[in-house]
């Protein structure tokens, strides 16, 4: 039952991260940099404090207690992690959405796995399953069996993908009508999205630096409700240092282009339906948090980091694509180039219930 829940769980946070985007496209009149800062400042600076505050007493008495290392860290690979999501574009750039989407998020889930449990052969922590553990037992083969399955679906996935853009490339425009431009880069692209998708999965690396802190709302939870389980809001409080980090990085970068694109009248610009686009933005950005609120829920139950990892983001391109279809975004392909995105979809929910399973055998 417990494996079970934090499947649940993170299918409601892949939910989350896969559909932010969508109030976004509600935002008229401003940049990108524009609406893309004040969702982070919901998802980074607003919320998670809030989410800590109603979850865990002292939170921050928790982190004023956590030495200056551990923090410094976690912030470090929050501010890593943000350079890998502003470099996640270039690599869709030179690369093209889906071929370039497929890499990124195969190599961060396949990095945000492996290598804290490689990390804890070197290193063993209480509680922690180090990657030999893996590998030399059933549940830990199932579970790394569960991500190969994945990995193939997101390839099938890319592959979709790559069919739709030459038949879009050869028509010249999108099913919209919108013209096709690409800047198809190979060598570069595969050098960005390397970089991006092993940065992207500083989050993971962040989560394990920060585990203190989260071990120790876990035990103050345990000494007042014993019997409980596991206290699935933990990983709150690391959220609120973590995406501090990550704020940095974004919040610069906005800055530069608002200076770039003279966009700084966006925040005030009567001639665009402020009120709404600030709420729309503060939607995208507060579902965006709910990813790993719920994250932080699925982890608890599983207890596990490299399947949490793993199931989080088969989740995000999972219910990515299905919004792709739920959209049209397919719409005017061929029957090959459908039938090769239901098939990628399908082998992701393949691996998804794998993953479940060897989570089960290991409960």
């Amino acid at each position: 039952m417990s494996a079970i829940l934090g499947v649940i769980f993170h299918f409601i946070g892949g939910f989350a991260s896969g559909s932010f985007y969508l109030p976004f496209k509600k935002v008229r009149g401003w940049q990108w940099e524009s609406y893309w800062i004040v969702g982070g400042l919901f998802s980074w600076l607003i919320v998670p404090p809030i989410a800590a505050w109603l979850t865990i007493p002292g939170f921050m008495d928790i982190i004023a207690q956590t030495p200056g290392s551990v923090l410094g860290m976690t912030y470090l690979f929050g501010v890593l992690w943000g350079i890998g999501g502003l470099t996640y574009g270039l690599g869709v750039r030179y690369l093209g959405v889906s071929l370039g989407s497929s890499i990124i998020l195969g190599l961060c889930m396949v990095f945000g796995a492996l290598i804290p449990a490689l990390y804890y052969d070197f290193n063993p922590v209480a509680g922690k399953d180090s990657f030999s553990a893996m590998v030399g037992s059933d549940w830990g083969l199932t579970i790394l069996a569960g991500l190969l399955v994945c990995i193939a679906g997101i390839i099938v996935s890319g592959r979709a993908g790559i069919m739709k853009e030459k038949e879009l490339k050869g028509a010249g425009t999108d099913p919209h009508g919108i013209s096709v431009e690409t800047e198809y880069k190979f060598g570069l692209g595969m050098a960005v999205a390397i970089v991006s998708g092993v940065l992207s999965a500083c989050f993971n690396f962040g989560l394990e630096a920060g585990q203190s802190m989260a071990t120790v709302a876990n035990d103050a939870w345990k000494s007042t409700s014993p019997g409980q389980g596991e206290f699935l809001f933990q990983n709150n409080v690391v959220y609120v240092v973590l995406l501090m980090g990550g704020l940095t990085t974004n919040f610069i970068w906005c800055m530069i282009l608002n200076l770039r694109h003279r966009s700084f009248g966006d925040y005030t610009d009567t001639q665009t339906p402020l009120l709404k686009n600030y709420l729309f933005a503060a939607l995208a950005g507060t579902t965006w948090f709910l990813q790993f609120f719920f994250y932080g829920m699925g982890e608890s139950k599983l207890g596990n980091g490299p399947s949490s990892w793993i199931l989080h983001m088969a989740f995000i391109i999972l219910v990515a694509n299905l919004w792709g279809l739920v959209l049209k975004e397919w719409k005017g392909v061929n029957r090959a180039t459908g039938n090769t995105i239901i098939a990628g979809i399908v082998i992701i929910i393949i691996s998804v219930f794998i993953v479940g399973y060897g989570n089960s055998l290991h409960a």
